[in-house]
């Protein structure tokens, strides 16, 4: 009996053994998968991105170059429309990309083109607070990078939404810096919100601004005399780069698309002066976009409605002939499209940066 004992004993300790091993390499299994789709992966597709060559007088002479990334559209959700596991998913995402991108890529400034947060044109004190605090930790960066931000209608409302508490309330956490200069290159920030042309005080003050703005780009263009230009601040001899932001089209409804990194992409483009914006500039719709990051087949033929999607022909055209850039960068569509204006002046719409909004989030890299 003793030895019978002794063998299911025996017997019972192998099985035990093999079971504990199956957990194990399950459990090794299990960790493994997670460490490549949630960490590992986003190294392997950003190192595939590349800064662009450029072949210019000024590059070749010695001149220094500037490294600068876009993106737009990230729509931090809010207590009101965000679930905890849709934020904690979209958020570690793009945590992720972003950090991982900084690492690998080393840019000297970052420009995110509007729409930062999903609720801030009707968000609490303290839901803005909440909000930002998650912000600054996902878009952490090293002192030596610098952010600068343009607001979007989802950050301060639209015309009709927007006041002025809501956009000092968004200064007072992003620098309102309007015009940007460094290493010969000079970038505009427009509030495209503001751009209604109804004469509203935010209205006006936003042109008086940009305004201003076109006669200290004049002047540094030109040569210096007894006119207006007497005394006034010298910027580089460059045309400008415009960035601003767009209201948009309604987000797609959330789900699982979009749910891991590996359709991620940048693109890269040469070294030119820029503009930036939230809302594009007027274009009648998306139907001349082609690529993987533009719209769907199927909406890229739905017009565009003036002062919601883009901005109007008036505004539009304002923007060209006070600031005369060289380029303009703009978010709001989620999709991206490259159209040119006036003369030859090319637009590009950066697509979302955001999971929830498409499936390969991407971001641009300009020098």
């Amino acid at each position: 009996m003793a030895l019978i004992r002794l063998g299911f004993g025996r017997q019972h300790f192998c099985l035990l053994k093999r079971r504990s091993s199956l957990l194990l390499k399950l459990t090794a299994v299990v960790f493994a998968v997670l460490l490549f789709c949630e960490f590992l992966i986003y190294y392997l597709v950003i190192f595939r991105c590349d800064w662009p060559e450029v072949k210019t007088p000024a590059h070749d002479s010695g001149q220094k170059t500037l490294k600068a990334m876009f993106l737009a559209d990230t729509h931090l959700l809010g207590e009101v429309r965000g679930h905890w596991l849709d934020k904690l998913r979209r958020e570690w995402q793009m945590e992720r990309a972003f950090q991982t991108a900084l690492w690998l890529l080393q840019p000297e400034v970052v420009f995110i083109l509007g729409d930062i947060f999903d609720e801030g044109k009707w968000s609490s004190s303290q839901a803005w607070a909440d909000d930002v605090e998650r912000f600054q930790k996902i878009f952490r960066h090293p002192r030596h990078v610098q952010l600068k931000v343009v607001a979007g209608n989802h950050d301060i409302g639209f015309h009709y939404q927007m006041s002025t508490y809501k956009i000092k309330r968004f200064e007072k956490v992003f620098n309102p810096e309007r015009l940007f200069s460094w290493k010969g290159m000079n970038f505009v920030l427009v509030n495209s919100v503001a751009l209604e042309g109804d004469g509203c005080h935010i209205c006006s003050e936003a042109e008086a601004e940009l305004i201003e703005i076109s006669h200290k780009l004049n002047c540094s263009r030109e040569k210096r005399g007894p006119g207006r230009c007497r005394g006034a601040p010298l910027l580089p001899a460059s045309a400008p780069v415009l960035l601003q932001v767009s209201a948009h089209r309604a987000a797609p409804a959330p789900g699982l698309r979009g749910s891991g990194p590996s359709a991620s992409a940048c693109w890269s483009h040469g070294t030119l002066s820029k503009s930036r914006q939230h809302f594009p500039l007027f274009r009648r719709s998306d139907a001349n976009c082609s690529g993987e990051d533009a719209a769907p087949l199927e909406e890229r033929a739905i017009p565009f409605k003036e002062r919601y999607d883009v901005l109007s022909r008036e505004a539009s055209q304002q923007l060209l002939w006070w600031l005369r850039p060289r380029l303009i960068l703009s978010g709001h569509t989620h999709s991206a499209c490259e159209v040119l204006h006036g003369a030859g002046v090319p637009e590009i719409s950066v697509p979302s940066f955001s999971w929830r909004n498409r499936n390969n989030p991407s971001f641009i890299m300009v020098i």
